[in-house]
């Protein structure tokens, strides 16, 4: 396969999560349907929280297993360790730290100050007006953004080098797979926004899109070029680590919106839904 044909095929991988944002734009939403879509995005959310930690920790207990063995030695193994619980803790923490930032900054402005969660859904629309920082349900839509960007970066690694390694039809399934798992994201990013009494802009979910999606094809241009685990494990730490805070931020929506019987279908949903895409992944091999 040309090069040109890999970056291109990586980059439609990536851009199938815009098939799920035009779900954003749903225009006052019925409250058990709010709650539904919420549960939803967050059960995908944990499947992919799984996921990420699965692919993130399974290069380090190889690494044991090898050192164990004699093959490696225990320095690689504790780097990556390290590498695990770093990159998680920053994509954790951080979020944290970042989130009281824009508070500060919201209460400067004039804004009433809450955390994402701290509301439920239909306060965050009394809450809309922008100022110095983004609307809450956009905070939080950007928040799930960025933590996918992480994940799918990992998955075009994974594209990039399976091509780099002259594993060409693992490549192509692993576009195939990951392309339809993607299309399951952007429903991930949009759900807080059916909060929202006006509709994000379609440039906004574009942007979100452009987060979300396009770290798919800069990790195929790297993954050519480099094949290494460390790298990896970074990213999918700082993914998981940022997944673990949105999927706990959601939780908190769900939960003061009540529907409790929705919240567990929803979440149901949501899980099947990540593993039902993720076979076509496993059907390649990995």
């Amino acid at each position: 396969m040309a090069t040109g044909e890999l970056l291109l095929l990586g980059a439609i991988a990536g851009l199938t999560i815009f098939f799920g944002l035009p779900f954003g734009r749903l225009q006052d939403p019925a409250p058990r349907l709010k709650a539904f879509l919420n549960a939803s995005a967050t059960g995908i959310l944990v499947f992919l929280l799984w996921d990420v930690l699965s692919g993130a920790w399974d290069p380090v207990t190889h690494a044991l297993d090898t050192a164990q063995a004699g093959t490696t030695t225990w320095a690689h193994f504790a780097g990556l360790c390290a590498t695990f619980g770093i990159g998680l803790g920053v994509g954790l923490v951080s979020l944290v730290y970042y989130d009281r930032f824009m508070a500060g900054r919201a209460r400067r402005a004039g804004e009433v100050p809450f955390g994402p969660g701290a509301a439920a859904l239909e306060e965050f629309a009394a809450a809309r007006r922008l100022t110095a920082t983004l609307s809450e349900p956009r905070r939080l839509a950007l928040l799930i953004a960025v933590g996918i960007g992480l994940h799918n970066f990992a998955e075009g690694l994974a594209i990039g080098q399976s091509a780099a390694r002259g594993e060409v039809n693992l490549a192509v399934m692993l576009i195939i797979g990951f392309g339809l798992h993607n299309a399951t994201e952007g429903f991930g990013i949009v759900a807080p926004l059916t909060a929202e009494a006006e509709p994000p802009s379609w440039a906004f979910l574009a942007a979100m899109g452009l987060i979300g999606g396009g770290p798919t094809f800069l990790g195929t241009v790297i993954g050519q070029s480099v094949v290494n685990n460390a790298v990896a494990i970074a990213f999918l730490a700082l993914a998981a680590g940022s997944i673990l805070y949105v999927v706990v931020q959601l939780l908190k929506v769900a939960f003061k919106m009540g529907y409790q019987e929705l919240l567990m279908w929803g979440l149901l949903t949501g899980i099947l839904a990540g593993f039902a895409t993720d076979m076509i992944v496993r059907a390649a091999g990995v």
